[in-house]
């Protein structure tokens, strides 16, 4: 008995001994490229991100400009072009949906180096809508579920977009304070540092909110790369935080970030008192 509460008293204390530190980063960014690419299904425009690393957190990261892109499926290829110029954002020229059974590559030439990364797609799955409560104390509502985080056959990120601009007595607040996105992760891990990870904020809505839940298929290698990054950010600073390591990345050498293709399952609906 005694054991088990000196061991309560080391936890608490632990998790209250919070000092907060600047610490300067030094030394040179590494001469990389940050590749942030996940084609799908829907018929759009694809696009592909292409940047340098920052020095300092939250920092604006500037755009690789006038690379030459091109995506390949074995059958077809495909040109991007930099829209708009100068931006690092490369998209196809017209609508394109990434197809279920193909092996898409992507190639990106800048200066005298060449990028390169493979994936394919992962099968869509039809779900359950999330649920959502009304807070204690307002008339306003938050999610308090939205998928399981743990699967360890069909891992999944969830994107969920809030709006409730055209609800009633929100038609003349400014339109981005009136729309919110959200994403949520089903891995086939379970770490410590993510059952202990720090809360996030909680986004309150009203009756009349539009919610657009989106269901992204994931393969095991871009789930792999989406646990090394939360690992790196969100689920630092909580009461268990996982070693520092380098991101996981299907690009060659030179580049970092993930090239991913998923299939894409949406649902719409209002929320309702």
């Amino acid at each position: 008995m005694k054991k088990g509460i000196l061991f309560i008293l080391l936890l608490l204390s632990l998790y209250s001994c919070v000092k907060k530190t600047n610490w300067p980063i030094t030394g040179n960014v590494p001469k990389l490229i940050v590749v942030d690419g996940i084609l799908t299904d829907e018929p759009k425009r694809q696009v592909i991100r292409i940047t340098y690393p920052t020095a300092g957190l939250n920092e604006i990261p500037v755009p690789v400009s006038g690379a030459n892109v091109v995506i390949n499926n074995e059958d077809s290829t495909y040109e991007l072009l930099e829209i708009p110029a100068g931006s690092g954002l490369y998209q196809t020229r017209s609508n394109f949906s990434a197809v279920l059974g193909k092996n898409y590559s992507l190639l990106i030439f800048s200066g005298e180096k060449v990028y390169s990364a493979k994936a394919s797609m992962m099968p869509g799955l039809v779900f359950n809508p999330l649920h959502y409560v009304k807070n204690d104390g307002d008339n306003l509502f938050h999610i308090n579920y939205v998928a399981s985080a743990f699967n360890t056959e069909l891992p999944a990120m969830w994107e969920v977009q809030l709006d409730w601009s055209k609800v009633a007595g929100y038609e003349q607040t400014d339109s981005s304070l009136c729309q919110k996105r959200m994403l949520f992760y089903t891995l086939p891990t379970l770490d410590v540092s993510e059952i202990f990870a720090p809360g996030m904020e909680k986004i309150s809505f009203p009756a009349g909110t539009h919610i657009i839940e989106k269901r992204y298929s994931l393969s095991s290698g871009h789930a792999g790369f989406i646990r090394t990054l939360l690992s790196e950010t969100n689920w630092q600073g909580g009461l268990f935080c996982s070693a520092p390591a380098n991101v996981l990345t299907n690009l060659s050498s030179g580049a970092i970030g993930y090239f991913g293709v998923c299939a894409v399952t949406e649902l719409s609906f209002p929320v309702t008192p």
